[in-house]
């Protein structure tokens, strides 16, 4: 064989994990199986789940790193994963062991005191994979499994001991699009995930795994099949590729036993193409967790043509309304609006919603039922472009917001300032496992723009902005909220992981990393010492926004690629 040829070949195994890690493991030798019960009430010194908690509050109630004390944090250990791309999962911890997640689905154990590695897993992934976010957002944890969810569409169960695998399911066929992104969601022995593939002409769903074994117990599709409520809203046989993916992890509420998952777009991406509401994209579900029913929804915006994906699942809160406490689902909209929804075991209310970005497609919300109205100027159509902000990347796109029941604030990443113009090719064909969006895209910034990235907090109790943090370019950043009185977040090109009064917006300390966060942080405990820890690695839709923006304002900025994950503790 040709030697070039052969060292390229090795390489690209290496990059892609079809060769086994290098370098020792021990594995780990005392671990603490991850109850339901744990899972219900996790214990301040640990991070057990995406966003900690199941309300996905994002809300860590340790305090020993606080206002006072934060400009004393000093990283205190690193480690590099060898891989490029974004990395965005949070460091899951569990009584000093933590896992994270690289893009391609490898999944690291590390000991949380010392960066140690612990094992090492590296998916073999298909020289075929055709998939737009090589990305993973975490892993799941349930008594002594770790659980991941691949970009070739399977979920595999991993000893947490060994890295060994102890199941592995395709949930569907990568070849026809399908691949998934988000951190498996875990109750009660069901191993819950979503598949992504808007952009490439699926049928989303979202599907519970046998926690055991990996059998299925049950799946149900975003969209409706004939025979089913809502499938007239696709003419013809539109439904079967319509889209509605799941990318990012469901949020849980155990007193009614429901599951919260957002839902992408509609495909191909310009509504003239596929006449009706389309349901259920752009959506909240409330599935039951047991039989995956649905239960109740919320559409955020109808017949969507913004490529405005309402995929992050909305916090379960508990708001003060009319003087009564009310449970509550709140989320920061892709769409630009704050959207305050009353789940109940029979359905999903509409409250109230108000723009947080300047948004200028909808002219009206119904105030009975949060159906919006459009401006038709600002709807793209085949053939019609349009300009409408904020951009297809939304006011706020996957990073999840957070909220502190401290401040009643909502803390959300956001990006001000951007449009797009859209057109619709005339011409859309559908071949399994190919782009399905038929559109032309242009991003711009609006003209007298001062700044495009925001950290805003929001007072829920009277719908008012407390505060406001610009940035100069584009926030990609995750937030985490702490009962120290402090956010932490990252999200820029110029490569700073940040420490804010959650109270004021003050920004208290920094630290430049190796690369930009698009992260999601967390913290956590050992040994009576507090930690805070995110990974570094700018890359995917982070690096292909600022890329349009530098093209739009003439611009170069340059981001290093590869990622690490930063270990942060007081001096």
């Amino acid at each position: 064989m040709n030697i070039k040829l052969a060292c390229r070949i090795v390489f690209s195994l290496v990059v892609l994990g079809a060769l086994p890690a290098v370098g020792l493991s021990q594995g780990v030798e005392d671990y603490s199986p991850v109850s339901s019960q744990r899972l219900l009430n996790p214990e301040p010194e640990n991070w057990l789940l995406y966003r900690r908690t199941y309300d996905g509050m994002g809300f860590s109630p340790l305090d020993q790193i606080n206002v006072q004390n934060v400009a004393d944090l000093v990283p205190v250990w690193t480690f590099a994963t060898g891989i490029t791309e974004g990395h965005q999962s949070p460091p899951i911890v569990n009584d000093g062991v933590m896992f994270i997640t690289t893009p391609g689905a490898q999944v690291i154990a590390l000991d949380a005191r010392t960066g140690e590695q612990l094992w090492r897993y590296r998916r073999q992934l298909p020289f075929d994979l055709m998939q737009s976010h090589p990305t993973n957002r975490g892993v799941a944890l349930y008594e002594d499994k770790v659980y991941v969810a691949t970009v070739d569409a399977f979920v595999v169960a991993l000893d947490a001991r060994t890295g060994e695998v102890v199941w592995e399911t395709a949930v569907e066929d990568y070849q026809r699009g399908y691949y998934m992104t988000l951190a498996p969601l875990v109750v009660a022995g069901n191993v819950m995930v979503g598949v992504s593939g808007g952009e490439l002409g699926i049928r989303g769903f979202v599907t519970a795994l046998n926690a055991y074994n990996g059998e299925e117990v049950w799946k149900t599709y975003t969209i409706p099949a004939p025979g089913e409520f809502g499938n007239d809203t696709w003419p013809g046989d539109s439904w079967q590729t319509g889209g509605a993916p799941v990318w990012l992890t469901g949020t849980f509420d155990p007193g009614t036993n429901l599951s919260f998952w957002g839902t992408g777009n509609p495909g191909p991406w310009i509504g003239d193409q596929r006449a009706g509401d389309n349901l259920y994209t752009n959506s909240v579900l409330a599935l039951d967790v047991t039989t995956g029913e649905l239960k109740g929804y919320h559409q955020y915006h109808w017949n969507g043509s913004w490529d405005w994906d309402e995929v992050t699942a909305p916090m379960l809160l508990d708001l003060e309304r009319d003087g009564e406490t009310v449970k509550s689902l709140v989320h920061a909209g892709r769409n630009g609006y704050i959207w305050v929804l009353e789940p109940s075991a029979d359905g999903i209310e509409f409250v109230d919603a108000w723009p947080y970005v300047y948004q200028d497609v909808f002219t009206s919300i119904d105030p009975q039922t949060g159906r919006p109205t459009y401006d038709p100027d600002k709807t793209p159509g085949t053939g019609k472009p349009a300009t409408y902000c904020p951009s297809l990347s939304g006011g706020n796109n996957w990073p999840p917001a957070a909220y502190s029941p401290q401040t009643g604030f909502l803390y959300i990443p956001a990006n001000e300032n951007l449009c797009t113009t859209l057109e619709g090719e005339e011409e859309v064909i559908y071949r399994p496992g190919q782009r399905y969006m038929g559109v032309e895209i242009d991003l711009n910034v609006r003209d007298g723009a001062d700044h495009i990235g925001e950290l805003q907090a929001w007072d829920l109790s009277t719908g008012e902005r407390a505060w406001t943090h610009e940035y100069e370019l584009n926030n990609w950043g995750p937030v985490l909220a702490t009962a120290g009185g402090l956010l932490f977040t990252g999200g820029t090109p110029d490569r700073y992981f940040r420490a804010f009064d959650a109270t004021t917006g003050e920004v208290l300390w920094q630290q430049r990393t190796s690369s930009g966060v698009t992260g999601i942080p967390s913290t956590y405990s050992v040994d009576g010492v507090q930690y805070v820890a995110v990974q570094s690695g700018w890359g995917v839709d982070a690096q292909r926004m600022l890329g349009r923006i530098d093209a739009d304002l003439g611009i170069t900025t340059a981001v290093p690629q590869g990622g690490a994950l930063w270990v942060f503790a007081l001096r």
